[in-house]
């Protein structure tokens, strides 16, 4: 293995030790303080919210990794939420041909993404800020800004196929009992199933070998012969992609959805999920455990503001904290690690002179 390889991949290594020992410190910490936090309903909704953050997380980790970014996905699963909810109870569609149609479309937005980015040689800035403005706007103009759901509140008799409606709900929002206290929430389940698949398309496909390639050094993936627009693109359907999935979930788990607040800064507790689980904003690092583990630990600190007692106003200014750590921490391992490659540089040289003169005393 190269070096460079070598040392990005100890890092990361350490990034994902880190913020499993934060995790644990903060649990432990907000335990102390409130024993309710133990309470077997309390663990349902924080095991049931760490994942739907942390799917939408992942697809904004690929993004990331190739050293893009993307405030849209915010945007996106409110879009996808309103228009499932819209397929399904306005239209009276079939619920399996809703929500493929709604998947279809948040993949069809990461790719007018990639190819706004590559072809038209746009900034992701600005192309993804642009997206947030404009799916928000299409949600409430859809609606009407008038809130709908995917299943029937209590009293809602405007939906047609309601038998196949109900077992989805159980499929995205329901709960699995294990044991005789705790129900597992069925979003868990996703988060895991979604999370192995991109473990093992970034650790074992040749696919996620050139996703990293391109975040470390894009000219010279290029010149490597890597095809780095398509790549581009790839992450951000694959960013959409789970920010659909991440919508579906949210528009059974919430039942009525929102069209002007579904989704609203979802993207920051995304980003910061991904920054502090490891994901260089440069570019070239990041793991898909790691951001997970981030995400329960920003859903916990967030649990841990309204059980403490400390004002629900603060919550945004401590999330601006943890992305700040995050990108502070980053940049400090981006310092170290180029410390040690241009230490190992430096002993390879050495090494290689004084064999060099070896051979010429011997000669």
């Amino acid at each position: 293995m190269p070096q460079e390889a070598h040392c990005r991949l100890k890092i990361m290594k350490k990034n994902v030790f880190g913020i499993f020992g934060l995790l644990v410190t903060v649990f432990v910490i907000t335990a102390i303080a409130d024993p309710n936090f133990l309470s077997a309903y309390n663990m349902q909704n924080t095991v049931k919210w760490s994942s739907l953050y942390g799917v939408m997380s992942i697809g904004v980790a690929f993004v990331i990794i190739t050293g893009g970014i993307d405030l849209s996905i915010g945007s996106v699963v409110g879009l996808v939420a309103v228009v499932l909810s819209f397929f399904t109870k306005i239209q009276g569609l079939d619920p399996i041909v809703a929500i493929g149609l709604t998947l279809l479309m948040s993949v069809l937005i990461g790719l007018i993404h990639g190819l706004l980015i590559t072809k038209a040689k746009l900034q992701p800035f600005v192309v993804t800020l642009c997206g947030l403005l404009i799916y928000r706007s299409l949600s409430r103009w859809l609606t009407d800004n008038q809130s709908l759901g995917p299943v029937p509140l209590e009293g809602d008799l405007g939906f047609e196929n309601l038998e196949q409606i109900l077992m989805l709900d159980f499929i995205f929002s329901g709960q699995i009992p294990i044991g005789d206290f705790f129900k597992l929430p069925t979003p868990a389940l996703f988060l895991l199933v979604l999370a192995l698949a991109g473990s093992i398309f970034l650790r074992k496909t040749i696919w996620g070998r050139y996703l990293y390639a391109l975040g470390n050094n894009e000219d010279g993936a290029r010149y490597s012969g890597i095809d780095t627009d398509r790549m581009k693109i790839v992450a951000y359907v694959l960013c959409s992609f789970f920010a659909g999935i991440a919508g579906i979930l949210f528009a059974f788990e919430l039942g009525s959805v929102q069209p002007a607040q579904t989704g609203e800064f979802y993207e920051l507790f995304a980003i910061a999920a991904a920054v502090l689980g490891g994901c260089s904003l440069r570019g070239g690092g990041g793991s898909i455990l790691g951001v997970i583990i981030a995400a329960a630990v920003i859903r916990i600190i967030f649990n841990s503001i309204n059980m403490v007692g400390i004002s629900t106003h603060l919550e945004f200014g401590i999330l601006g904290v943890v992305i700040l750590l995050g990108v502070i921490g980053d940049e400090m391992l981006k310092k170290k690690m180029a410390e040690r490659q241009v230490a190992a540089s430096e002993k390879l040289a050495a090494e290689l002179s004084g064999k060099s003169k070896g051979t010429q005393n011997l000669e």
